[in-house]
């Protein structure tokens, strides 16, 4: 059984692992992009962004000061028991914000949209969001938080079926640029596009595309992880690098999900994960074990299932991450 004072326990360490510790997969990849940058001012950006997350690292600080809107995703197992029903874990991850916010701590950025009022903790009408999923055969319960900024770094657009791969190419380009000019995104950034579905569930793609997926992870989709890797490319060879100056690492890598559409129509949505990338996940077992890692593991088979029956899950998933 899966205590509530446990799941609440785990989310509150990673908020804090999340803040503070960039994932090594998005690190690796920065890294990768320093000695490749063309552009000068571009390439100092690059190497100040890591001195920053060894700085954030060795002190236990949050690498940047603006923590986002912290939210989580949490999978469920079909045989996962858990005290207090999903309310109480909704209960116990929000008291994990709260405390977290002031402990950590994490910015306050949570207000009522009208009045401007907040209760300085992160929390407060439909906030933070969790959205939910479930895993067949298992009996874990997974926790995810993902710290996103909530202003700018999304953008959204119906195209027609006629428009093709073609015009999914020009709406990035033309979201990429838009970002970079304006400021809009802090690149380099993991992309997700999200393609078909309705609107809400395009947006909802693109953005987990963009959070819960690791740089260098490709969709099963052969066409789909051959697109990912070409978007990427058009995507540094903009003329654009780190925080908008000239250079060529405006994309540290390219995620895409797709859900099917109206008959009509092809939605598509870009989101830039920021330069912090800050994501972690906890996997609590019946037995009351916890493991903590970086890679959500959010995509699974099931996730992607087409039809109405699907097959039997890979059961590496329903062992201790």
């Amino acid at each position: 059984m899966i205590e509530q004072a446990a799941i609440e326990a785990a989310g509150y360490e990673i908020m804090k692992k999340a803040a503070i510790d960039i994932p090594e997969d998005y690190l690796g990849g920065i890294k990768g992009m320093i000695d490749v940058e063309s552009g000068d001012l571009s390439a100092f950006v690059l190497q100040s962004m890591v001195e920053n997350w060894e700085a954030a690292s060795e002190d236990r600080r949050p690498m940047c000061a603006d923590t986002g809107l912290p939210r989580y995703y949490v999978k469920v197992g079909d045989k996962a028991s858990f005290t207090g029903g999903f309310t109480g874990i909704e209960r116990a991850l929000r008291s994990a914000t709260a405390r977290a916010t002031q402990d950590v701590p994490l910015r306050p950025n949570r207000v009522h949209p009208l009045w401007r009022s907040e209760h300085n903790n992160n929390v407060g009408i439909n906030a933070p969001e969790i959205e939910w999923s479930f895993e067949p055969e298992a009996d874990w319960i997974d926790v995810t938080t993902v710290h996103k900024g909530g202003l700018f770094g999304s953008d959204y657009r119906m195209l027609f079926p006629g428009d093709g791969i073609d015009g999914i190419k020009r709406f990035l380009l033309d979201t990429l640029i838009a970002f970079g000019k304006r400021g809009l995104a802090c690149q380099p950034a993991i992309v997700g596009v999200g393609i078909g579905g309705s609107k809400d569930t395009c947006m909802v793609l693109g953005k987990q595309a963009a959070c819960l997926r690791v740089v260098g992870d490709r969709n099963p989709d052969p066409k789909i992880a051959a697109l990912e890797l070409e978007l990427k490319e058009l995507g540094n060879n903009i003329g654009m690098g780190a925080m908008g100056f000239v250079g060529s690492s405006m994309v540290v890598d390219c995620h895409i999900e797709v859900g099917y559409t109206h008959t009509g129509g092809m939605p598509v949505s870009v989101h830039t994960f920021c330069l912090s990338s800050r994501r972690a996940t906890a996997r609590l077992m019946a037995d009351g074990s916890v493991s903590y890692r970086t890679d959500p593991q959010w995509f699974t088979p099931y996730m992607r299932r087409e039809t109405v029956e699907w097959p039997s899950q890979d059961t590496s998933l329903n062992r201790s991450a």
